[in-house]
Order: structure tokens, then sequence, then C-alpha cells
């Protein structure tokens, strides 16, 4: 582990967002760094604002990062603003952000003469989620096939930016860590919403092997990417995998399982059982699920993420009260789903012979 010198400005992109905040005012709390300047076009909430006493926020755009960073003589660059789903603007918006946004931000640090250290947060959702996917994905290896989901077509964009970057720049430190799910009793995000609701929709006859992060250990693998050396790209997750069947009977929660197009068809499932919207990112990943390995990060950083099942756990605790489904309900509506699925299957038959 290599500690790095005492930092001059630090600049952190999208803390109007949980983790961007989060990990602004923790740098800004640490001795070894000067001074922490944030960016973002939005307001923080009043929420988000208390936590940002320390930091110096500019609202700046894309256009504008590159004059702000290079008048702001930048020693490190944190770039945490990405967009992992649609918002109103749509598609066309939240890749405006992700990518466009990424593009004009290496460029201004590609001219920001005292830059020593780049840190973006990416995705596992870089590798896909395919029948063609390896048990287990290290950093090296490359996604099967195209992803359909918009934010990991992004993700894919961003990190070869990146990589042409890490050539105009060899001398700047350039860290890229691809995040699991993010989970835990703090976290609010697409997938939490999903397991927080009594009825979690699932694909027949799929189980797929999934694995998460506690968003606190992400903000740890950050905050050490700062003010440590770490060059380079790494998977971060919890150890383990949870089945998916396993992670919603240990929240309490009810599966409906649907045919896959059924599944795919968000609008119409999430009108009807009121469970919120997801992409194409979110219903692969629930279809094929997705593990990585991690031995790069434990061994380089010296840190270890608590596991998959202990980061879900927290997440339980949160919402146990929630959970609208006792022990008895849940094995009388297993029986009427499969009693339902019989039945399906016994007209299919009739019709067919």
């Amino acid at each position: 582990m290599a500690v790095t010198a005492a930092l001059g400005v630090v600049v952190v992109t999208g803390i109007s967002r949980y983790l961007g905040a989060h990990v602004a005012a923790r740098l800004a709390a640490d001795d070894r760094v000067g001074r922490v300047v944030g960016l973002d076009p939005n307001e923080p909430t009043a929420e988000i604002q208390r936590l940002l006493g320390g930091v110096e926020q500019v609202r700046a755009d894309a256009a504008s990062v590159p004059t702000v960073v290079a008048e702001l003589d930048a020693e490190v660059v944190v770039h945490l603003s990405l967009v992992t789903s649609p918002e109103p603007g749509g598609r066309a918006a939240m890749k405006e952000h992700n990518v466009i946004g990424t593009m004009q931000l290496l460029a201004a640090c590609q001219q920001a003469s005292h830059l020593r250290k780049l840190v973006m947060r990416s995705s596992t959702a870089a590798y896909g989620a395919s029948f063609r996917d390896p048990a287990v994905f290290t950093e090296d290896t490359e996604p099967r096939q195209v992803p359909r989901g918009g934010f990991a077509r992004d993700i894919l964009d961003v990190e070869g930016y990146l990589r042409g970057f890490r050539r105009r720049r060899p001398e700047v430190s350039a860290t890229v860590l691809r995040f699991a799910p993010f989970i835990g009793s703090t976290a609010d995000t697409t997938l939490t919403r999903y397991f927080a609701q009594p009825l979690v929709p699932t694909v027949l006859g799929r189980d797929p092997r999934l694995q998460f992060l506690h968003v606190d250990d992400a903000l740890e693998a950050l905050h050490r990417s700062v003010v440590e050396d770490h060059p380079g790209t790494y998977n971060v997750a919890g150890a383990g995998v949870l089945a998916l069947s396993q992670a919603i009977r240990r929240a309490g929660r009810l599966a409906v399982p649907v045919f896959e197009p059924g599944l795919s068809a968000a609008a119409t499932l999430a009108g009807g059982l009121r469970l919120g919207r997801y992409g194409l990112d979110q219903l692969d990943l629930f279809v094929h699920g997705r593990v990585v390995d991690t031995t790069r990060l434990v061994e380089e950083y010296g840190f270890e993420p608590r596991t998959t099942a202990a980061a879900f756990d927290d997440f339980i605790r949160r919402h146990a009260d929630r959970s609208l489904v006792t022990a008895d309900q849940l094995a009388t509506a297993e029986r009427a789903i499969l009693d339902g699925i019989r039945r399906v299957r016994a007209t299919a038959a009739k019709e067919s012979s």
C-alpha cells in the first residue's frame, strides 16, 4: 500500500447525490486533504447540504467543468456523477450526462498540469449479464456480448475514454472502481426498492446468483483510492453470493414468478404491482445474475468489504418492519402460484393435443 503525500485541492463531482456528498464530506474531514471542492449542476437537498459543511460547492454543468478544474488547479479529481438510470430527461439526457460529461471532464483533466490522480466510479454492469457469462468475472474479462442496458453501455464508453486518457497522461495515477450493486440500511436504489416491496417479481425457472456491496464499503474504497495510491481497475463487491430466491426469503418477501417477456415489459408489471420502473440493466441482472472476483482489491488495498450476505442483512434490518408477508402467507401464496402454473401447463397441453 502506497500512501499519497499531503493533497492540495481535491475536486469531487456529483455532490448533490448520496455517494458524492459522503465522499466529499469524508475527505474534508481528513487532515491529509487540504481543500475539497464539490462540483454539481444541481442544488443539494437540505439533508445532503448538512453533510457538506467543510466542502466548497460550485454549481457547474458539464460545459463549464473544464474552466472550473483549470481555475482550481486541482491535484485530484474524483468523478462520481454518473447517472445509473434514466431520469426525467430520458435515455438521451442520461447518455449526455454520463458519456459526454465524462469526455469533457477528461479533456479538462488532460490539460490540468498539476493533476496527480484521477479516481472514477464505474460498475460491474460493464461485464453485462447474459447466458454466455463465465461463472466469475475478473477485471480482465471482456463482455461476451454488448450489454442491452443503457447504463452498462455508458460505462463501456466511459472506461474506453479513460483508457485513452491513461495513454495521454501516463504520469497521472488513474483508479477505476467497478462497484457491484449497492445495498445497506442507508442505500436507496432501484435494487433496494425492488427487495423492499412485499411482492418481488422473478423470472420463472431462473434463480440468478447475485453479489452486493454495502454502500459504506464503497465509501471506504473511494476514500482509500484518494489518500493512497492504487492505480488500476478493481472489482469492488462483497464476498460470497446470494441466489435471488435466497435473498427474497431472507427479506421475508413473496416471489411472484412470471415469464421472462413479462418481466421485460417492465412498465406493465410495475404499474400492476407498484414496484417501480426497472431498466434493462436490472432486468438482465434478475435473469442471469453476475459474480465478480475481488482478489485484486483485497491484495492491493488490504481491505475486504463485508460479505454479500452481511450487506444484505443490514438492508433487511432497516426494512424488517415493512414486510407485509408472514411465513404462513408466504407458504399459502407459493402454493397458489404453483397451482396456477400447473393449470397453465395443463391447459397448454390440452390445447396442443
